[in-house]
């Protein structure tokens, strides 16, 4: 008889990867098909931060934040290699949130998470301190400087694959599903390599569909689940430009809009700029960073900066789909972050699809 392996995961983002060393680290017999490279999809659109989401709190998900303050030093104690201890500048800007509030928060967030090795936060004068010298001058007086870190956010998905695969899971990549059905309580799981076109199947007794912006097409393709969730497809786009200023500190700016942006020292030479957060229809893998977008991400960092930026000075963009469960708010900026899971048995063998999430947790 065939190979009849523990666990299938299709897709090769963080998610899937994870499971992948999760599960062979427990001694499953793992096989994982990524239709592309590992981590093409939504794992390498990131802001390429390990951070527990400081605005997160404001929408009230605390349990949310917590989980992802615990990960961020264990996942940099894990790989210190390609994740490094960032400080951010928050400017307070009058008129926004108040300087209370934004005390409070981070107050929250140096101490929900059981921070142990990255220092607290600390109120700044940006009149007189180095992080205040690229802002408009005589617009913001006080600010405040907190821990998150920075990742190398594709590294950490093949990393994590190649650990998977060192414990025996079997990593396919340019390998996509084309097809699942159960027989006999076990899935079948067709595969086609994109390369040669050669179809192979393969038996597992659970499947994980991690396909991240893909998660309902993988459900279509003949698993006999009527899915109950619902996938919110957020678009975020990043920009890139020559480095703005020389010291090594990032910047969160917050918006009119109530949206925030990163302002990051990015590979040595450049600053990365992002992200937006607006609702996507249509191919995942045609997304790319709109002349809008682009213009509100200069907007939003001119507001603060004294040398202002243009659409002119940017180098490159990159935009990805976040694969969001739809929990049905109003705004994209306001829907949950945090994973949700959807458990069917439609034969009898379970199928797991992942909805949401973030680098971090």
């Amino acid at each position: 008889m065939d190979k009849v392996f523990d666990l299938a995961i299709i897709g090769g983002g963080i998610n899937g990867c994870g499971i992948a060393r999760d599960a062979a680290g427990r001694g499953n017999s793992v096989f994982l098909c990524e239709m592309n490279d590992l981590a093409s999809g939504t794992s390498s659109w990131s802001t390429k931060l390990v951070h527990g989401g400081l605005r997160y709190l404001e929408y009230y998900e605390f349990r949310l934040v917590r989980e992802a303050l615990i990960e961020r030093e264990i996942l940099w104690q894990i790989a210190p290699h390609i994740i490094r201890p960032l400080r951010f500048v928050l400017p307070h800007h009058s008129g926004l949130r108040p300087a209370w509030l934004l005390r409070l928060g981070l107050f929250l967030y140096d101490h929900i998470g059981g921070r142990h090795l990255l220092p607290p936060t600390r109120s700044v004068d940006l009149v007189h301190d180095e992080v205040g010298k690229p802002l408009i001058a005589n617009r913001y007086s006080k600010g405040f400087e907190y821990s998150d870190c920075f990742v190398d956010d594709a590294r950490l998905v093949v990393l994590t694959a190649r650990d998977a695969a060192d414990r025996g899971a079997e990593i396919h990549t340019r390998t996509r599903a084309v097809e699942i059905r159960q027989v006999d309580g076990i899935w079948q799981v067709t595969v086609e390599n994109t390369i040669s076109g050669t179809r192979t199947t393969i038996n597992a007794r659970a499947l994980v569909n991690a396909g991240g912006p893909w998660v309902e097409q993988v459900l279509s393709s003949g698993s006999g689940v009527n899915a109950r969730a619902k996938v919110r497809l957020v678009q975020g786009s990043h920009i890139v430009v020559r480095k703005l200023y020389a010291h090594d500190r990032a910047y969160m700016f917050q918006n009119a809009d109530g949206r925030i942006i990163f302002v990051i020292p990015y590979q040595d030479d450049f600053t990365l700029i992002g992200t937006t957060d607006r609702d996507y229809d249509g191919d995942p893998a045609k997304v790319k960073a709109s002349e809008d977008e682009i213009k509100y991400l200069c907007a939003s960092a001119s507001e603060y900066l004294k040398n202002p930026v243009t659409p002119e000075d940017v180098v490159w963009t990159y935009s990805g789909v976040r694969p969001l469960y739809d929990d049905g708010a109003s705004e994209a900026k306001a829907a949950t972050r945090d994973y949700v899971f959807e458990l069917d048995t439609p034969g009898g063998a379970p199928l797991l699809s992942i909805y949401g999430g973030k680098i971090t947790t």
